[in-house]
């Protein structure tokens, strides 16, 4: 599903205008790149965290030079969905295995 079909979609559950759930859907993603780039992270109830995990320097190497590099400690955003949201997830009629 893309950005485009969710803000369909959410148009026509709530009678919305699509230009406005644009804009709504827009900050939001917004707030949560600044805030993380801010080092906060954001917890939703029920659906899950938005965290920042921190990766420590590591030795890597160039194998085209077959080089050692290092690459320093730097932060990756990461979601975390919640336990309702990985239980619906687990009790889905229309995934299989």
């Amino acid at each position: 599903m893309t950005k485009a079909e969710v803000i369909s979609e959410i148009a026509a559950k709530t009678g919305i205008e699509k230009a406005d759930v644009s804009a709504t859907i827009e900050k939001f993603f917004e707030v949560v790149k600044n805030s993380m780039a801010d080092g906060e992270n954001i917890y939703v109830r029920g659906f899950g965290s938005f965290v920042n995990k921190r990766r420590a320097e590591k030795i890597a190497r160039d194998i085209s030079k077959n080089k050692a590099i290092t690459i320093p400690a730097h932060h990756v955003p990461s979601f975390k969905p919640s336990k309702e949201f990985v239980k619906q997830i687990k009790e889905s009629k229309k995934l299989t295995a």
